[in-house]
């Protein structure tokens, strides 16, 4: 040991650490002395060409970031919900002007000049005053006593319970397959992801020409071909089924039969994203628990069901909300499959177009221009908060449920 060593009590490594530390220092210091000196020289100088750099604070640059999609959510999406829960409480829609489901601008135009028509006699004095709305729950009592929307909610949480729990079950397996295989990989991907890039109304026209009452069907030749007899699935009325072999009054289709095709169609629209997500969480599941587990001689299904399940279960988690959600929003998927049944917008299977009408069909139809009835749009913003409230309490329950079951 030196000298210095033993007079500071210090070992060779820590003088190296200080020694290293001043060098640093000394250079940040030597750098910060010439910086300040060029910045001496040219502070006076006129900017010619170049601008200066200005640095804003960081709250700054965040609120220029969000400001588009803020103006976009205030437009498109609170004020509609703001707008939709104002119209509900008004009893009478007559007062409104112009497009009729801005109501606030309707209400504080009528605020604004309460007079429609002066008089021509004497211009101080009013002849045709403005009708101002009445707010009250009329419009939330027409909706219970409404002879078709309580079968509206009924049918969504049927399709609802149904479709949902089956779409995710299928898209799982399908995911867990997927994931097991090399060869055509891709190419399987890519085949289970085209329903999620095509338009729902051409699937319902596909799955309404493969479940036809017409002997061109292709589920009914399958089953024919099987033996078994044809069956009506969408047609609202008899059918006199003729083939070269045999002809077969087909009974009006039930409502059962009009499900099948209704559910079919929504599991094969909704697998495909269902599957993207999947297979991005499984991605993400440590090879090693698969190893281990292998090793210890479990089967592949207490694999799946004891290591994937609970690994995905952010994913089915965050699926289940979703798919729910979206499932109660149901409207084209069920329109679409009756399109060539009738060329109406608001059929929806059986006599009456009612059988399998989706809550949200039913506030589309009531904003149907052609009812002639000015209050209807109030109906149909009520329709939409009782939809909304419904929507909000399956979702805290889903939450309240799941919040031990989910592992991140």
């Amino acid at each position: 040991m030196t000298a210095e060593m033993i007079a500071q009590g210090k070992t060779a490594h820590e003088l190296r650490v200080e020694r290293r530390e001043a060098k640093v220092a000394e250079r940040v210091a030597h750098k910060k002395e010439v910086d300040e000196a060029r910045y001496a020289e040219i502070k006076d100088e006129p900017l010619i060409g170049k601008r200066r750099r200005v640095t804003l604070p960081q709250w700054a640059v965040a609120w220029i970031v969000l400001i588009p999609a803020l103006i976009f959510l205030v437009l498109f999406m609170f004020y509609p919900i703001i707008n939709a829960f104002f119209m509900a409480f008004i009893n009478d829609f007559e007062f409104v002007e112009g497009a009729g489901s801005f109501a606030l601008g309707s209400f504080f135009k009528a605020l604004e000049t309460p007079c429609i028509n002066w008089s021509f006699i004497d211009p101080t004095k009013c002849s045709t005053w403005r009708t101002m709305p009445s707010f009250g729950f009329n419009n939330f009592i027409y909706l219970f006593q409404d002879a078709h929307f309580p079968s509206t909610i009924l049918n969504t949480a049927i399709l609802v319970v149904v479709e949902v729990p089956l779409t995710i079950l299928v898209s799982l397996v399908i995911a867990s397959f997927l994931n097991n295989i090399k060869a055509l990989k891709g190419l399987y991907q890519t085949i289970f992801f085209l329903p999620y890039v095509t338009n729902a109304i051409a699937l319902g026209l596909v799955f309404n020409m493969l479940f036809s009452h017409t002997p061109g069907g292709i589920i009914n030749v399958i089953i024919t071909a099987c033996g078994g007899q044809p069956i009506n699935f969408l047609y609202p009325n008899t059918y006199k089924y003729i083939t070269e072999t045999q002809e077969i009054l087909l009974p009006a289709a039930s409502k059962f039969n009009q499900a099948i095709v209704i559910v079919t169609s929504s599991v094969w629209n909704g697998i495909a994203f269902k599957i993207l997500v999947f297979m991005s969480g499984l991605a993400t599941i440590d090879k090693q628990y698969y190893d281990a587990a292998k090793i210890d001689g479990s089967s592949g299904f207490t694999i799946w069901r004891r290591i994937t399940l609970p690994l995905l279960s952010p994913q089915i988690l965050y699926i289940t909300i979703t798919s729910f959600i979206g499932a109660f929003k149901m409207y084209t998927g069920v329109m679409s499959v009756y399109s060539n049944i009738n060329g109406s917008g608001f059929y929806f299977g059986g006599t009456d177009g009612y059988a399998w009408m989706p809550v949200v069909g039913w506030i589309y139809k009531q904003m149907d221009p052609s009812s002639g009835n000015l209050s209807k749009p109030g109906i149909a913003a009520a329709g939409s908060l009782v939809l909304l409230a419904i929507i909000m309490l399956i979702t805290v329950a889903q939450f309240a449920v799941s919040k031990k079951r989910v592992h991140y």
